[in-house]
C-alpha cells in the first residue's frame, strides 16, 4: 500500500471508527453470536450465520483501518492563503460560474458537497497553485480551465 496524506480531521475520523468497531461493535456482535448459539443447531441457524458474517465484515474493516492508519501521513493546513494546500477552500471560475471546493483527504471526499480529494484530478490540479492561476483539468467532458480567484 502506498503512503497517502490525510488531514488531522480525516485521521481522527478513521481512529474514531476503528475504536468504535474494536470496542462497541465487536461486543454487540459477540452478544449476537452467543444469543444465536442458545437457539440450538448451528448448521441451520440463520441468526448465527448472519452474526458470523457481520463479525467477518467487522474484523475485515478493522484490519483495513489499521493498515490505512499505519500508511498515512497527517498534514496540517497551516492556514496558507498564498497557495492551495490540503484543507484549503478554493473558489474558482469555470464556464463563467464560480464554484467552491475544499481540498480534503481520500476518506473525507464528498464531491456533492464540494469536498474533493487531494488525489482526484481536480485536487491534484489545484494543489500548490496560487490565486490568479489558471489550471487545466482533463474531465470526462474534455479539458476544462479553472481560474483560482480565492483561497481560504
Amino acid at each position: 500500500m502506498n503512503e497517502q496524506i490525510i488531514s488531522q480531521e480525516g485521521y481522527d475520523k478513521l481512529k474514531e471508527e476503528l475504536n468504535f468497531l474494536s470496542t462497541v461493535r465487536r461486543k454487540e456482535i459477540a452478544e449476537r453470536i452467543e444469543r444465536a448459539k442458545e437457539l440450538g443447531d448451528l448448521s441451520e441457524n440463520a441468526e448465527y450465520s448472519e452474526a458470523k458474517d457481520a463479525q467477518a465484515l467487522n474484523e475485515g474493516r478493522i484490519l483495513e483501518l489499521t493498515n490505512t492508519l499505519k500508511n498515512v501521513t497527517v498534514v496540517q493546513n497551516n492556514g496558507s492563503r498564498d497557495k492551495v494546500v490540503m484543507g484549503s477552500r478554493v473558489t474558482v471560475k469555470v464556464n463563467n460560474q464560480e464554484k467552491e471546493y475544499t481540498i480534503v483527504s481520500f476518506n473525507e471526499a464528498d464531491p456533492l458537497s464540494g469536498k474533493i480529494s487531494n488525489e482526484s484530478p481536480l485536487g491534484v490540479a489545484f494543489l500548490e497553485h496560487k490565486k490568479g492561476d489558471t489550471v487545466e483539468v482533463e474531465t470526462p467532458k474534455g479539458k476544462m480551465e479553472f481560474k483560482i480567484i480565492k483561497i481560504a
